[in-house]
C-alpha cells in the first residue's frame, strides 16, 4: 500500500480549478498557467543579439543556462518604458524549451474555475498576432487576459530560437 506525500483535493483533480500567474503590462493584467512558471527572477544584465527580432531583448545566463529573453511589451506592440524595481523576468517552460518574459509587475498567484474564463471575442481570437489568447476572466472590478504562451510564436519564429 502506498501513501501519497500530497494529498490531491477532488476538485483539482479533475481539473476544475486552475492557477494562473497574473502579471502586468501597461495596465493591463495578464494570466499564465502556474505550471508552465518555472521562476520568477530580478531584472538581469541581458546580452544584447545582433539581428534578433525586435522583442528580442537577449539572452540571460541563469544557473549556467543560456535563456532567451522577450520583452512582453515589444511582443504585443505596447509603448517602451524604463524598467523599474516592480520589472520581473519569468522564466517559463514554452514547448519543452526555457524562456524568459520581461513584464512590469509580476501581481499574485489566483486559483480560478474553469467555469470563470470566457472565450474571447471572436474578432480578437481570429487575428493571427491574438492566437496566444486562451481567454478572459472577469473578476470583480478588472478583465485578467489568459494567455497560451505556446503558442505566442508564428512556426517561421520558433525556427529562430531552435
Amino acid at each position: 500500500m502506498s501513501t501519497a506525500l500530497v494529498a490531491i483535493k477532488p476538485k483539482e483533480s479533475n481539473g476544475d480549478l486552475t492557477q494562473m500567474v497574473s502579471f502586468s503590462l501597461s495596465h493591463e493584467e495578464y494570466g499564465v498557467e502556474v505550471l508552465k512558471v518555472r521562476e520568477i527572477i530580478r531584472m538581469a544584465g541581458i546580452t544584447h543579439i545582433p539581428n534578433a527580432p525586435h522583442y528580442l531583448e537577449g539572452i540571460i545566463n541563469l544557473r549556467g543556462k543560456v535563456i532567451p529573453v522577450i520583452s512582453m511589451r515589444k511582443r504585443f506592440g505596447m509603448m517602451e518604458q524604463e524598467h523599474s524595481t516592480q520589472t520581473r523576468i519569468i522564466i517559463m517552460d514554452i514547448e519543452g524549451e526555457l524562456m524568459g518574459f520581461i513584464v512590469d509587475a509580476v501581481s499574485e498567484v489566483i486559483r480560478i474555475s474553469a467555469g470563470e474564463i470566457q472565450p474571447p471575442p471572436a474578432t480578437v481570437a481570429d487575428g493571427g498576432e491574438q492566437e496566444c489568447i486562451a481567454g478572459v476572466i472577469n473578476r470583480s472590478d478588472r478583465l485578467l487576459v489568459l494567455l497560451d504562451l505556446d503558442r505566442i510564436f508564428s512556426r517561421e519564429e520558433k525556427q529562430l530560437f531552435a
